[in-house]
């Protein structure tokens, strides 16, 4: 799932209202209504909506006209999709309220309701992952005791609150993500305990690539089940699609003709290669139709036959394509996929009404027996590129891709990065010596930028790298320790202890110091490291480190750690902070330093000539 975003509203609240699933049905219902008359009035949705069954069976016509009326009185208004929610919202409520506890419960994505009539989880897919869960943490020293959860209770999202298992599973679908000596796994958590897990869990899930909008410690606490769900859907697809990619499976460049191809391929997400990959053998087996989804195109259980039958011919049967009933022919490939070994993750219900997550699941398992940088730009700094300007993927032409990679130096300079010798062209030809110095600039820039936001704690002046490191020589000193770094390349950092000591005078209570190793061997070293990642992203610091970069003492990365430590710090009130630290801290060292350039004897990280790295 990574780089995966889905379909977003810009009302916060009204996002919240809707799981993705939904959001994609409603979507394409609007699109469809949409489309029969180039655009969608209000006085329209009265009769276009009763194709939506929630609303369509419970109420009649007039019903949703009076009700729809009383709201919007305006007939010709045009209805875009925000609006389009809002009126389903409404009609949903007045469709349970009209007709009570003998309401028609069933929609295309609604299975089953949870603690509230708007928010609802598909029980088929709960079931599904609970059986994931099981399966794959049924050895876990801690969560044994728990498992296995029964699929047809709420005890998932019972288990889920103190955060504990939503940790391991991301340690299960991205291994070594988070020291497990990181995790508080207490059989009873306090609130402090239990609030530090759930912050791990979203700085490590975010880490790994999910997207955690609108989703904080609270939503684990307060048990919101459509949430809880989301996530765990998005970390187990993430473990799933791990493997289609080029690096990780050669074979794959057998989809494509020539090297422009493998070009494209490589920039498909996961799920678009995993179509591909799809649509590949079902052409071997002759089947005639493309496969562009995992939904309505899969719904009668032909392209599963027929992938089934090319993958694993010895366990083919003839009756699965000649069933009539697309139920029948869905049990029958689920029995082939049996006879393989293939996990389910789904039933014979779920291929027939096309759950999407569920059946990109089952794929995923059977498989498994240049834009991003414009818009990084953006998230850096608000405003700065030219969408007007600039070519939307896929991108067929070359000098389409030489344009915005020429925007993306352009920009760059602006951001006064050093990209001597450095020109659009090298990026399209994949110059890995020259992207490297552009998004280590880059990252630098986000986190300084940061920083620069907090000024007023270093009396009006910007913060710079000297700063940095003063900042933590000066914690770690004040905390009554010894040890020290000399710059932001200081091989005795590579044992971690100076780390744990800045984590450790910034939060006292934060480091376990039975379970930290003295630092001598590299496998000691490593266990630091690991255990030094996890605790930051358990304070609350959004970190992109490996242990290595630690171990191996990656000066950019080691500075973009510090920094990190010291942004969240000067976050937190003053009246939170350990005793003894005060905005003077952080002040008076930078009074002394000039603010006209960042001195490069403490990082010396600026990229030379041609980008070196």
């Amino acid at each position: 799932m990574s780089g995966y975003v889905g379909i977003l509203v810009s009302d916060p609240w009204l996002q919240n209202q809707f799981t993705q699933v939904e959001l994609r049905s409603l979507k394409t219902h609007f699109m469809s209504m949409r489309r029969e008359s180039g655009k969608l009035t209000v006085g329209e949705l009265a009769s276009k909506m009763s194709r939506l069954k929630v609303v369509g069976e419970n109420l009649t016509e007039e019903e949703r006209a009076s009700f729809i009326q009383d709201f919007y009185p305006t007939s010709d208004q045009e209805v875009d999709f925000e609006l389009f929610l809002r009126v389903y919202l409404k009609l949903q409520v007045h469709a349970s309220a009209r007709t009570g506890s003998n309401a028609k419960n069933s929609s295309a994505f609604l299975k089953a309701a949870t603690t509230t009539l708007l928010h609802t989880i598909s029980q088929s897919e709960k079931a599904s992952y609970v059986w994931h869960i099981n399966n794959y943490l049924a050895q876990d020293q801690f969560l044994k005791q728990y498992l296995p959860i029964d699929p047809s209770t709420n005890d998932l999202f019972e288990i889920a609150k103190d955060g504990v298992l939503l940790c391991k599973l991301i340690n299960v679908a991205v291994p070594g993500t988070i020291d497990d000596r990181a995790i508080n796994t207490k059989r009873v958590l306090n609130p402090w305990e239990r609030n530090e897990n759930h912050t791990l869990c979203l700085n490590s899930a975010k880490a790994i690539g999910c997207t955690v909008v609108n989703i904080g410690t609270q939503d684990f606490i307060e048990g919101r089940r459509h949430l809880v769900l989301g996530l765990i859907s998005q970390i187990i697809k993430i473990q799933l699609l791990a493997d289609l990619n080029l690096k990780k499976t050669p074979q794959l460049v057998e989809l494509v003709d020539d090297s422009k191809d493998v070009e494209e391929l490589m920039s498909l997400p996961p799920e678009k290669i995993l179509l591909r990959w799809m649509n590949f053998q079902l052409k071997k087996a002759g089947y005639k139709k493309i496969v562009t989804n995992f939904s309505s195109d899969i719904k009668d259980g032909e392209a599963y036959a027929h992938l089934l039958n090319v993958l694993a011919p010895e366990h083919s049967h003839q009756s699965t394509l000649a069933a009539k009933d697309p139920l029948e022919r869905a049990k029958l490939v689920l029995e082939h996929a049996d006879r393989m070994g293939c996990k389910r993750y789904l039933t014979a219900k779920d291929i027939v009404e096309g759950s999407p997550n569920l059946n990109l699941a089952f794929v995923a398992h059977i498989f498994q027996h240049r834009w991003v940088l414009l818009e990084t730009l953006d998230k850096v700094s608000p405003g700065i590129v030219n969408w007007k300007i600039a070519n939307k993927p896929p991108i067929k032409m070359p000098f389409r891709k030489v344009e915005n990679c020429n925007q993306v130096v352009k920009i760059g300079k602006q951001l006064k990065f050093s990209l001597v010798n450095i020109a659009g062209n090298d990026i399209v030809q994949g110059n890995k010596k020259l992207i490297l110095a552009y998004l280590w600039q880059l990252m630098r820039c986000n986190i300084l930028q940061l920083l620069k936001n907090l000024r007023f704690h270093s009396h009006g002046k910007e913060i710079t790298d000297a700063d940095i490191l003063q900042w933590a020589n000066t914690k770690v000193n004040n905390s009554g320790s010894q040890t020290r770094m000399d710059s932001f390349k200081d091989k005795r950092l590579s044992d971690g202890i100076f780390f744990l000591e800045l984590l450790s005078s910034v939060q006292p209570r934060s480091v376990n110091w039975s379970l930290v190793t003295k630092g001598i061997t590299d496998e000691e070293k490593k266990m630091n490291a690991t255990y030094i990642i996890s605790i930051a992203r358990k304070l609350g610091c959004s970190i992109f480190l490996l242990p290595e970069d630690i171990t191996e003492v990656n000066q950019k990365m080691i500075l973009t750690l510090t920094a990190s430590i010291m942004y969240w710090f000067l976050k937190q009130p003053v009246e939170e902070r350990p005793s003894g630290s005060s905005d003077s801290e952080s002040g008076s060292q930078s009074e002394t330093i000039s603010n006209s350039t960042i001195d490069d004897s403490a990082s010396e990280s600026s990229i030379e000539e041609n980008g070196n790295m």
